[in-house]
């Protein structure tokens, strides 16, 4: 059965459940009609006769512990080191900015605008050719002013070293350590891009890799929580992006919630519709519920009692048979 189901024509849910091909690629069409005109559509295609399914997927922060971020920020900018500045070089290049020299020196046709670009942009190699061409870059004010407007952005080296040690980013934005630890608003929504062959431990590891947490993916869970409050974990063998299209688009329904693998159970649909009541209704429904089990009680025991009765006849019956 597994080969069969293994065919063309079926996609994988989990390990043990496969969906057919046609009813999923309906169902994808209705996902993304629902998302018209927006970036969480699917985009599908066939490799070797297996359907791959790739997009966004929306998940929501329900943490109910802070979490921790990395110290080190692979990405973090690597400052190179600019030239030495020295005082006799700024007063020099400032004695030849002063507004009283009304004589510039004459250059080439050409040459001044290309070290002016120079000057203005922050790429490396702009840096390395303002290291090598400064003799050539300090002829006019407005070039002094704009070399001398960078020099006051620049700090010591222990100064820039200290900060990088007390710094790192998630998606560009820098982040202090002593705020590093801290927990997302609950129901918050990210997104992270997945297809549907990454099962819900990979997709868990992209989404803690992107915003650098700290803490192993093997202590969170993916859970699809219902309005009506329904609860299911997903399965380390499960593929979120397929179950986030079988359980429809509208996230008002369905979401997909990360959370605490030892802080969260799963609540199952006869528990699920009694969380939104009031607690006065939930006790009334606990009294009645205590009422019928008082009328089976004594239903049982009557039973009981007769049945003892018949037995007692049967047996005195035979008593004197003998």
């Amino acid at each position: 059965m597994k080969e069969a189901c293994s065919s063309s024509s079926h996609v994988p849910v989990s390990d043990s459940k496969y969906i057919l091909k046609s009813e999923l690629l309906s169902l994808l069409k209705t996902y993304n009609c629902y998302h018209e005109g927006r970036s969480f559509q699917l985009r599908h295609r066939e490799e070797e006769g297996t359907l791959i399914i790739e997009g966004l997927l929306n998940i929501a922060w329900g943490l109910r512990r802070p979490i921790r971020l990395q110290m080190q920020d692979d990405r973090e900018r690597v400052h190179l080191p600019s030239a030495t500045w020295v005082p006799e070089r700024l007063s020099c290049l400032q004695k030849e900015a002063s507004p009283q020299d009304s004589k510039v020196p004459t250059e080439e046709p050409g040459t001044q605008p290309a070290n002016k670009a120079e000057v203005s942009g922050d790429s490396s190699g702009a840096l390395e050719g303002e290291e090598e061409e400064v003799p050539q870059l300090m002829r006019t004010k407005s070039d002094a002013s704009c070399i001398i407007q960078r020099r006051s952005k620049s700090r010591a080296p222990s100064e820039a070293q200290k900060i990088r040690r007390h710094r790192f980013s998630i998606n560009g934005h820098f982040y202090n350590h002593k705020t590093s630890v801290f927990t997302p608003a609950y129901g918050s929504v990210t997104n992270v891009r997945v297809n549907s062959t990454m099962t819900t431990q990979q997709v868990l590891t992209l989404l803690l890799n992107k915003f650098r947490v700290e803490d192993g993916p093997s202590e969170f869970a993916l859970y699809t929580v219902h309005e009506s409050g329904e609860q299911t974990k997903l399965k380390d063998c499960e593929y979120p992006l397929i179950s986030r299209i079988l359980h429809g688009p509208c996230e008002k329904i369905v979401k997909i919630f990360l959370m605490e693998a030892d802080l969260s159970e799963e609540v199952p649909h006869d528990v699920a519709q009694y969380i939104k009541f009031e607690m006065p209704v939930l006790d009334s429904f606990v009294e009645k519920l205590k009422e019928e089990e008082e009328r089976e009680i004594i239903k049982l025991t009557m039973k009981f009692q007769a049945l003892r009765l018949t037995m007692l006849q049967r047996l005195e019956q035979l008593v004197e048979a003998k």
